[in-house]
Formats: structure tokens, C-alpha cells, sequence
């Protein structure tokens, strides 16, 4: 695989902070930065992210790490909306769609670098623009859609509630 040590600090602490969201997601409906799984998925996405800025294949500036840095300003935004606007009110909205944005936006190159990595020897693709990946970040897309909108309904119901 050629993995750097930064690159595989990178991946190990990437898989976590992916595998708390999903945590979360199943048990939540969200990732909740009050719980101990939205707290592990804050701190080690940010991680993740910011060891982003210290990989590149080519050298230099590259879109993924506009990514990282992108990922960074929602998953702040998030925090401060979760930390300065207690209860349950319209900053819920836009914690629960920035924490869940900044997770489809991680799954991009995650499902890049997995399926030109993957199985070794052998990979699912040759390079970002095989369909398999096109294919697959579609699905994604249309899950988080989905999962927006449901997040969306469930957070209405709650404000209601208080």
C-alpha cells in the first residue's frame, strides 16, 4: 500500500472517527457532540483532517486538502452551535446538517483511496474517475439526502416537544 507513518496515523484515526459516526448514527439518528461517540467522532475528524494537510501523492496544494479544510470549518461550526446555543432550537438544524455534511465529505476520499487501494495487488479501481467510485459516492449522497431529511423531521418534532 506505501503508506506513510503519517499515513497510516491518518487512515487508523480516519476508521474510528467514521466508525463512531456510524455508532451514532444507528443509535442517535445523529451524531450527538454530547455523547461520547459525537465527541470521538469531533476530535479524531479534526485529527484526521488537519494530518490531511501533511499527505499529498503529488506534492503541494491538492483538492483534498481543500477537503480537510473544509471538514474542519463545518465540524467547528457544529461545536460552536452545540456549545453557545443550548437547547433545542433552529442551531440544532444546522449542527445536525454540518456534523452530517462534514461526514459524507470524509467518505469521498475515503471511498477513493480505499478502492484504488483495495485488495492489494488488485484494486476495485484504477483511479478516482472509475465508475465504482462514481457509483458508490452516489449511493452515499442519496443516503445522506435521506438521512438529512429525516434528521430534519425528527429535530422539528423535538423543538416542537419543547
Amino acid at each position: 500500500m506505501g503508506l506513510s507513518y503519517l499515513g497510516i496515523f491518518h487512515t487508523v484515526i480516519g476508521i474510528i472517527a467514521i466508525i463512531a459516526a456510524v455508532v451514532g448514527f444507528v443509535k442517535n439518528g445523529k451524531i450527538d457532540l454530547s455523547l461520547i461517540t459525537g465527541k470521538i467522532y469531533f476530535y479524531l475528524t479534526l485529527i484526521t483532517s488537519l494530518t490531511a494537510l501533511g499527505l499529498s501523492k503529488h506534492g503541494g496544494f491538492n483538492p483534498g486538502h481543500i477537503f480537510a479544510l473544509f471538514i474542519v470549518v463545518l465540524i467547528v461550526v457544529a461545536y460552536l452551535l452545540h456549545s453557545k446555543k443550548k437547547g433545542n432550537n433552529r442551531a440544532r438544524f444546522f449542527e445536525n446538517f454540518f456534523l452530517s455534511f462534514s461526514f459524507f465529505l470524509s467518505l469521498v476520499p475515503t471511498v477513493n483511496e480505499t478502492f484504488t487501494r483495495v485488495p492489494i495487488g488488485h484494486p476495485l479501481a484504477k483511479g478516482p474517475t472509475d465508475a465504482i467510485i462514481g457509483q458508490t459516492l452516489l449511493g452515499l449522497f442519496v443516503l445522506f439526502v435521506i438521512g438529512c431529511f429525516i434528521q430534519f423531521r425528527t429535530q422539528r418534532k423535538i423543538n416542537r416537544m419543547s
